[in-house]
């Protein structure tokens, strides 16, 4: 569940960064969030 936000949120900053040169600061915070929660699916693993 995690992984499917972080990709949806990174393909947003992608999308925003690349296709319409949007350089606000909703773009990094974007990232960010998307980083944090690739790093929290890595350290809490799958659930059973």
């Amino acid at each position: 569940m995690l992984a499917t936000i972080a990709i949806v949120l990174l393909v947003l900053w992608l999308l925003g960064f690349f296709a319409f040169h949007v350089t606000t600061a909703a773009i990094h915070v974007l990232l960010l969030i998307a980083l944090v929660l690739v790093v929290l699916h890595f350290f809490r693993g799958r659930s059973a």
